[in-house]
């Protein structure tokens, strides 16, 4: 269960994960999960204890379970509180009147009846075998029940144990995680399932570590991953015991070493995979089950990947990426995630610290570098990828067309040159070949006769017949590749094996990835850039040989980077326990034909204030209608026809200023726009945003109007 560092923690040295340059440290282990800045760190783990044994119940997708208090499904009919106190308070008037009434005699003494016929002659008088303070008690204790049962009459009438539940109970009503308490073979704390399992000495270990406060999230994630792969055969108990036994908490560790982030900016609960976005609005848009619930993403979710839209400034690197990417991050260091986030360079993505491997394309410094190819040595895989990124944006978007000819000049090149170089060629040598140039390709031709590639040379001499002719994509290929001839990219992108190139075969591998893209004067190169990790991802994934451990690609501004490939890219996600995260600030930037594929293939959309609406009608139209109830209300003057009823016509129209009328009401069933494309655009607040979600059951929630800021 150890690792060196190099290798993924089952311990096989197959395609080694990254890890960056120079020696690695262990951060010094906060004894607890995050805290508030400045509080001092506890001397014991009942912090972490309270944190693990807090109350998660099944909720509806995308409710913050940490603490949840299930509310039912309908919204009950709750009386107005200026009508419920006011009730309450007549109910006691009307009360204190009757019994004042009775004690005074203004009703009679038939009240007195049970009384005579219950209680013996004996005990009334005063010489009677009670005494005087006998019957004293006993006529004023029948007095006394009287009472109560007006009182008890009075409160029913007047709602009494309402008021007292909705203004006195919340008063003092403890937190959630204080009012429950765990039975012993309950406690998640005790690591009951390693002594059930013949592992108990583990179990005592795991639980002395968390009484003490050697344990956090992390830890707990991780070790529970590793257990997993105990039961499901992938490691030894032995193997599991003994590292734990040895390293306690810190046993099982990530291949970097590391047991947490450097800085946490969200909320993360790591028993559910959760991190907290924001909370549900009390709106009656919301279904009322979700109102004031938190909201919050986890694998379950993001396994049917997300698409978010808004504007610069709406809070879409802030509030979905960033917490996202951090989330992801934290499952990493658990061994239950790879995660790839890319965006532009100096885009707020996180601290370089937080990653394994930082890739940056156009900066000197940077010590890792971005295969071209994938990592492949299939020419027809390299040729497809490549293919999609350098012209998939000029493909026909309708459905049923493809860039299978931009495909097949590539693989007529790449093929021969990897058979005779052994190697795919670079961006200068490939662009050479592009364009025709006749050195490259009487190498070429002489390397293949000298190997005696017979099928290659036929692959040469098909691409040399096409050159030149109308409507050979070779040319628009050659200019694609010309945009990555760039001084700015000398040293990347480099095939001879001088350089540190990461490839998504990495992703079989708990991986923290994030690459960061030359925007600024780069534009072009950018979005093609995109396009390759987009397509690089979609293509790895479907053949990776762990399905159990959840890949995701984040990508901060997705202008450019939706295709006609890259849509049915993402239908195939979900299948392979993986989905992506794509921004962008108007549906503009994608095509209109692939505007409603995109939105249909992701399970996750998200509208954030300040959207168009146009792109309002998009969002509309995807979420579809639902029926609600309508209530027409009609109000109709009253005539009178008596003198009588005039004059109190009259009087009411003096003190209230109206003419006396009839409310007449109304219901019907009416099938309308969940959110309406006006709503959308003018009716969302700032930093808030209009989120449904599917999860990879298949259960979805409606439309949620959520704030992001709280």
């Amino acid at each position: 269960m150890d690792s060196d560092g190099t290798q993924e923690a089952r311990g096989t040295h197959a395609s080694p994960v990254p890890r960056p340059a120079g020696p690695v440290e262990v951060p010094a282990m906060p004894p607890v999960p995050p805290r508030a800045p400045g509080t001092p760190p506890p001397t014991d783990g009942s912090a972490f204890l309270t944190w693990l044994r807090a109350p998660r119940p099944e909720a509806a997708p995308g409710v913050w379970r940490f603490g949840h208090r299930p509310r039912p499904a309908e919204e009950p009919e709750e009386i107005p509180t200026r009508q419920l106190l006011s009730g309450a308070l007549i109910a006691f008037l009307v009360g204190w009147l009757i019994w004042s009434l009775l004690q005074n005699g203004y009703l009679g003494t038939w009240w007195w009846v049970p009384f005579d016929l219950i209680v013996p002659d004996a005990w009334r008088g005063g010489d009677s075998d009670l005494g005087e303070t006998g019957t004293f008690i006993v006529y004023q204790g029948y007095e006394l029940l009287v009472a109560l049962a007006i009182m008890i009459g009075a409160a029913r009438l007047g709602r009494w144990g309402e008021v007292w539940r909705r203004f006195v109970t919340p008063r003092f009503r403890r937190p959630e995680a204080q009012e429950t308490r765990t039975a012993p073979e309950d406690d998640p704390a005790q690591w009951n399932e390693l002594r059930a399992a013949g592992a108990p000495d583990a179990a005592e270990r795991l639980a002395a570590e968390a009484r003490s406060g050697l344990m956090r999230d992390v830890d707990h994630a991780r070790i529970l991953r590793a257990w997993q792969g105990v039961r499901t055969g992938r490691h030894s108990l032995a193997t599991f015991s003994g590292a734990v036994l040895k390293d306690g908490a810190a046993a099982c560790l990530h291949p970097s070493g590391e047991r947490d982030l450097p800085a946490r900016l969200a909320r993360h609960d790591l028993v559910t995979g959760q991190v907290r976005l924001g909370t549900t609005v009390d709106d009656a848009r919301n279904p009322y089950t979700y109102r004031g619930t938190g909201l919050a993403l986890g694998p379950d979710l993001l396994g049917t990947s997300l698409v978010a839209v808004g504007p610069a400034g709406s809070g879409k690197t802030g509030t979905v990426v960033r917490p996202l990417a951090e989330s992801l991050c934290l499952h990493a260091l658990a061994g239950r995630a790879a995660v790839v986030v890319v965006g532009a360079a100096g885009a707020g993505l996180g601290p370089a610290d937080a990653y394994d491997v930082v890739v940056r394309i156009g900066n000197q410094e940077s010590e890792y570098d971005l295969d071209l190819y994938g990592g492949t040595s299939d020419p027809d895989e390299a040729a497809a990828v490549l293919a999609e990124a350098l012209v998939g944006d000029l493909a026909d978007p309708h459905p049923g067309s493809d860039s299978r000819r931009s495909t097949t000049v590539l693989a007529q090149l790449l093929g021969p040159f990897r058979a005779v170089h052994g190697r795919f060629p670079s961006v200068p040598e490939l662009r050479q070949l592009l364009d025709g140039a006749p050195g490259p390709f009487a190498a070429l031709r002489q390397g293949l006769q000298e190997a005696g590639q017979e099928s290659l040379l036929r692959e040469l001499d098909a691409r040399e017949r096409q050159m030149g002719q109308p409507g050979d994509v070779g040319g628009v290929l050659g200019d694609r590749v010309a945009l990555l001839d760039r001084p700015a990219f000398a040293g990347f992108f480099d095939t001879s094996g001088r350089s540190r190139p990461f490839t998504f075969k990495a992703l079989d591998h708990p991986v923290r990835v994030r690459i960061d893209l030359p925007q600024r004067g780069h534009a072009d190169a950018s979005k093609m850039l995109a396009r390759l990790v987009l397509a690089q991802f979609t293509a790895s994934v479907a053949v990776r040989e762990d399905r159990s451990l959840f890949a995701c690609l984040l990508l901060d501004d997705a202008t450019g980077v939706v295709t006609p490939e890259a849509v049915r890219g993402i239908q195939r996600l979900r299948s392979g326990n993986a989905g992506v995260v794509l921004t962008l600030r108007t549906l503009d930037d994608v095509a209109r034909p692939l505007r409603g594929p995109l939105l249909g293939a992701t399970g996750c959309r998200m509208a954030l204030s300040g959207l168009t609406p146009w792109d309002g009608q998009d969002f509309a139209e995807v979420w579809g209608k639902e029926w609600t109830e309508a209530r027409d209300v009609t109000d109709r003057q009253i005539i009178a026809e008596t003198p009588a009823g005039k004059a109190v016509h009259m009087l009411r129209r003096v003190i209230t200023g109206k003419a006396p009328t009839a409310r007449a009401v109304t219901v019907r069933q009416v099938e309308r726009e969940r959110w309406s494309a006006s709503e959308l655009a003018h009716a969302v607040p700032a930093g808030h945003a209009v989120l449904s979600l599917t999860d990879v059951k298949g259960e979805h929630a409606p439309p949620l109007l959520v704030d992001l800021r709280s």
